[in-house]
């Protein structure tokens, strides 16, 4: 009789066990994460590194700098569309739709190339500052902003005439750019652990504000309703950013080697995709509550990003690596070797 009371208690206890596990289980579902993952790989191939990712959501294309060349790939199916050829060194890729016109920056030559975003056809290329990298267009003035690299300024171009219509000094290396079209740009200073507020108008640096405890800022977000800027650092954090007086509000931790980040609007949700292999998902629970959603493992060398507003599905480039090449004098540090005909494109959805 005592053995099967003993049974019987032993039986309860694990009821109570399994019962107090499933209740656990569903709590951290109900708390869980939005629940990303990759959702389609898609080959592309081709040699050469890569750099900034756009979408055009409305157009159903995927822009991907390619070193000296820009390939265009259908949004829906992962297939090629096209090419842009000619753009030596690279890096980024602004589209304005309104003027049936795209900008490329190349950062080797140090010009921007016009093109027509039906034909992929290059119609001219202007002459801009030292190695180009993030190019913005600003819907409210109707221009054109390349960040240069090495000159440390912006040139500011008309986007409907190609001209130059003046330059910006930064006072450092600029990296990624943000509009809130309304009449206001914000830039990441990489080298000076800044950020700037300009004047597209004026074409003047309004304001200059301090990230730390951030350093080496790259990818700029904006969350335009809530004036929310989302920073991603070098030293493994996402710095929120007060737009209105550059006060950082809080900083959250996500994967190493960031480079883009980004912000769906309808979602509240923030993105950093991060070399390491993983994209950090940050949740706007209020203009001044954040956290870090979940982790989604994606591949090493997945820095880059865009993100598809109609599909709220996030884009990430990357491929295999080999070892690197012989360090020489010019290069002590030289990057690791891209596998030949590796190089995929991640979808990550829900």
């Amino acid at each position: 009789m005592q053995q099967e009371v003993t049974q019987t208690r032993r039986m309860c206890g694990w009821l109570w066990v399994s019962m107090a596990a499933l209740l656990l289980a569903a709590a951290a579902v109900a708390a869980g994460g939005p629940g990303y993952h990759i959702s389609a790989t898609y080959k592309l191939g081709g040699d050469g590194g890569w750099d900034y990712l756009t979408l055009d959501a409305a157009a159903r294309r995927l822009y991907i700098s390619r070193a000296t060349h820009v390939m265009v790939v259908d949004a829906d199916s992962g297939k090629s569309v096209g090419d842009i050829a000619d753009t030596p060194g690279v890096h980024g890729i602004a589209l304005a739709p309104e003027l049936g016109r795209g900008f490329v920056s190349n950062g080797r030559e140090g010009t921007v190339s016009i093109f027509d975003p039906k034909t992929l056809a290059t119609s001219s290329k202007v002459k801009v500052g030292d190695n180009p990298d993030a190019i913005l267009y600003d819907s409210a003035t109707k221009r054109v902003f390349a960040f240069n690299g090495r000159s440390q300024d912006a040139t500011a171009l008309d986007a409907a005439k190609g001209t130059v219509l003046g330059t910006i000094k930064l006072g450092g290396k600029p990296e990624f750019a943000a509009s809130d079209g309304k009449g206001e740009i914000f830039v990441n200073i990489e080298d000076k652990s800044e950020l700037l507020a300009i004047d597209p108008n004026k074409l003047e640096v309004k304001t200059r504000w301090p990230l730390a405890p951030c350093t080496e800022p790259s990818g700029l977000a904006l969350d335009r309703k809530h004036r929310r800027l989302f920073v991603g650092c070098d030293n493994k954090m996402m710095a929120v950013v007060n737009a209105d007086n550059g006060k950082v509000i809080t900083t959250l931790p996500i994967g190493e080697g960031v480079d883009a980040t980004w912000f769906d609007d309808e979602n509240s949700l923030a993105f950093a995709s991060c070399g390491e292999g993983v994209l950090t998902v940050v949740r706007e629970e209020s203009p001044g509550k954040f956290s870090v959603a979940e982790n989604v493992p994606t591949q090493q060398g997945a820095r880059t990003m865009a993100l598809d507003a109609k599909t709220h599905k996030v884009w990430v480039v990357t491929a295999k690596f080999g070892p690197p090449p012989a360090a020489t004098p010019d290069n002590p540090h030289p990057r690791r070797s891209i596998v030949p005909d590796t190089f995929v494109a991640l979808v990550i959805g829900k």
